[in-house]
């Protein structure tokens, strides 16, 4: 491959939490994180995002910026307590209208809206109901998704119901490292999923019957990816293996989720493992979670090696001391992209969307004013070339969204973490591009050719 197909689609990605800001306008109630933010020292230097980025006032601006870099596609996410302040119930008119003048911006600017209904922000209304832990919650989500559908159904052709639904239970009612800082009872967390899921499919039901044009639906996971330390076909297997092993960690497994919503079913090792935990999930569940779906997004950013051990079972290997590390102290092991698409594909068979991939850098504007981030251009440019590696044989991919548009409130690492292709002057607001996104604007032009280049 020396280019990517002609109709693949190349966008950028943001999270309403992370980018809009305006907490407090027109109408918007708080989420789980706006409590957890405002707690001393939950949150990196006790940085808050209640202006954040300013992407509620400064859209325009942004979707300015999109068209001008080339994006084809633009990942954003819905605000649930912009839509509905008490999580359920009466609909603020004014937090939903702006979703309504985005999405008019972008359709305007030829780039086409993926819209996420649930990245992390869950109603602190629903939160004092009990949130995923209640029983009605899969019900309360499919009321939001019905809402938000109804108004936006008719120009909108690509929904994720959630967004890393390992990270927002694992990180936040597991580790208690995330809203709403959480350490539960493996069979509480057990429920949460079991909840969430329930509500991925209740979400896609509510979509699919709300939407008045045809629309393709998925969802974007996070995952735990395995990299063969060879091309051996027995390190190969055991990498294979290993990512479809159910983990201990419930929360940080990958059949735990992926299965029940893709193949309608949770793995029998997790069964087996959970015992009379799972004692909770109904024989008609997996009806409602296993819904026809369109696409498999994914988040990808870094993997682990595997080896097969002497009888072929998977052993993890340690990264090598020559492995680099993005700021965020995340390895960079750009073959992830090539086994994780692989891998994925192989098992379940849908169109893929690399929902998100990006690193974090120590941007800062240089003497000359401009922010030079090298190490950001290497790393996309390592990871495209191995998607299309996994494209070679055979992966059907159909797109890629860089992590993020603009610099962004990066949860419990407020803004110590750089991730934009577009530098943010947090103080004024000012935006203006890093060297990344003029390479990655001549990389759209080219679709892709440059990242062949040497």
């Amino acid at each position: 491959m020396k280019q990517f197909p002609d109709n693949f689609v190349w966008g950028a990605a943001s999270a309403a939490v992370q980018v809009e800001g305006a907490v407090a306008e027109d109408g918007r109630g708080p989420s789980i994180w706006d409590v957890f933010a405002h707690t001393p020292g939950k949150v990196w230097r006790d940085h808050h995002f209640d202006t954040a980025s300013d992407q509620y006032h400064r859209y325009k601006e942004d979707v300015a910026h999109m068209k001008e870099l080339g994006l084809n596609a633009y990942r954003f996410s819905i605000g649930w307590p912009r839509v509905l302040p008490e999580g359920v119930g009466t609909v603020n008119a004014k937090g939903l209208d702006y979703y309504d003048r985005l999405v008019d911006a972008l359709l305007g600017a030829n780039i086409a809206p993926f819209v996420t209904l649930y990245h992390w922000d869950l109603p602190y209304a629903l939160h004092l109901r009990g949130g995923w832990l209640n029983p009605s919650s899969p019900d309360w989500f499919a009321e939001y998704a019905a809402v938000v559908v109804e108004k936006l159904g008719d120009r909108v052709g690509h929904w994720m119901t959630f967004n890393e639904p390992q990270c927002f239970v694992g990180l936040g009612y597991e580790l208690g490292q995330h809203a709403p800082g959480y350490k539960l009872l493996e069979s509480e967390f057990l429920r949460i999923a079991h909840h969430v899921l329930l509500a991925h499919g209740k979400g896609v039901q509510a979509l699919r019957a709300g939407s008045a044009k045809d629309t393709a639906v998925g969802f974007a996971p996070h995952g735990v990816f395995k990299i063969p330390v060879s091309g051996q076909a027995a390190d190969v297997e055991a990498a294979r293996k290993s990512m479809f092993t159910y983990d201990k960690i419930t929360s940080w497994s990958n059949t735990g989720w992926f299965d029940p919503i893709y193949l309608g079913r949770y793995p029998e090792d997790m069964l087996e493992v959970c015992g009379d935990k799972m004692a909770l999930v109904r024989a008609e569940d997996m009806k409602i979670i296993h819904q026809p779906l369109d696409f498999f997004g994914i988040n990808i950013y870094a993997g682990i090696y595997v080896r097969a051990g002497e009888d072929g079972a998977p052993v993890e290997v340690q990264w090598p001391p020559e492995t680099p590390l993005t700021a965020f102290n995340w390895v960079v092991t750009p073959e992830v992209m090539y086994w994780g698409v692989k891998f994925l594909f192989e098992r379940y068979g849908l169109p893929i969307y690399v929902t998100e991939n990006g690193a974090s850098c120590n941007d800062w504007p240089s003497l000359d004013g401009k922010v030079h981030d090298p190490q950001r251009i290497d790393f996309v440019a390592r990871h495209l070339r191995e998607l299309a590696r996994a494209m070679d044989d055979g992966a059907d991919v159909r797109g890629y969204f860089h992590w993020s548009i603009v610099d962004n409130f990066e949860w419990a690492e407020g803004y110590k973490e750089r991730l934009g292709l577009i530098y943010v002057n947090l103080e004024t607001g000012e935006r203006f591009w890093k060297d990344s996104a003029y390479w990655y604007k001549n990389l759209i032009a080219g679709n892709g050719a440059t990242v062949f280049e040497s």
